[in-house]
């Protein structure tokens, strides 16, 4: 089990990890399945991050299971997720009260990328193919302005790059109804599955199709605000696209 950081305020954005090493392993973070699957190589775990959109924030309200779909941002070796200021999970994170350090929220992220349906001979072989990242650990509240602007311009260009220059950023009053939390990559594994199905030897001249339905994410053509003033070109990062 590895050491935790320092949870301050005054960290560094993203100083959780040294550069280059990887992850590791915990009894959290070693499958009980499958353990070829699962990686702890950074630069796996990053491009997993970086590719998706949405991730799934697990903790525990009132001794139940709780998971939200929720947007978030990477900076480094630092994940941020944001709400409103009276969200369950933002709002039991907290902040330090009557001077007692802040405890943070025990939570578990992650996020999951489907690449493919496999189809196999039997029913009991059909799977997919997939690549995933589960993150544990303890999720603080960000109390610190600057590192809140950087998580949310984090946020805003990890769904389109380049965003967070070519928009409005929060005003006072934005910032104050919206609450950021950071969760450290400390706790962290990857698991993919490739490859077609696993048919059993006495399947094979079974009459029935077998292989793989390859998935791909795309994007559509932009469609411009009703209201959008003329004049306004397609900015270059949504034509890369």
């Amino acid at each position: 089990m590895q050491t935790t950081p320092s949870t301050t305020d005054t960290a560094a954005p993203g100083s959780a990890a040294p550069e280059g090493a990887a992850y590791a392993p915990t009894d959290r973070t070693v499958p009980t399945r499958a353990r070829q699957r699962a990686s702890y190589d950074r630069e796996t775990v990053h491009a997993i991050l970086d590719e998706a959109y949405v991730c799934h924030l697990g903790f525990v309200r009132d001794g139940s299971p709780v998971v939200l779909p929720t947007l978030y941002g990477r900076v480094g070796e630092r994940l941020y997720v944001h709400g409103s200021t009276g969200s369950r999970p933002l709002h039991m994170a907290g902040a330090a009260r009557d001077g007692q350090e802040d405890p943070g929220l025990e939570v578990c992220l992650t996020v999951t990328h489907v690449d493919g349906l496999v189809l196999a001979r039997s029913a009991f072989h059909h799977s997919i193919n997939y690549r995933s990242v589960v993150v544990h650990g303890t999720a603080h509240q960000v109390t610190d302005p600057e590192e809140k602007r950087t998580a949310l311009d984090a946020l805003v260009d990890h769904v389109v790059p380049g965003r967070s220059a070519d928009s409005r950023p929060a005003n006072a009053k934005e910032l104050a109804a919206t609450a950021v939390l950071r969760l450290d990559l400390n706790e962290v594994s990857a698991k993919a599955r490739t490859g077609g199905p696993n048919d059993e030897p006495e399947d094979m001249d079974l009459p029935h199709w077998s292989g793989i339905v390859p998935l791909r994410k795309g994007h559509d053509a932009l469609i411009p605000s009703a209201d959008l003033a003329p004049g306004i070109e397609i900015p270059d990062y949504l034509v890369e696209l």
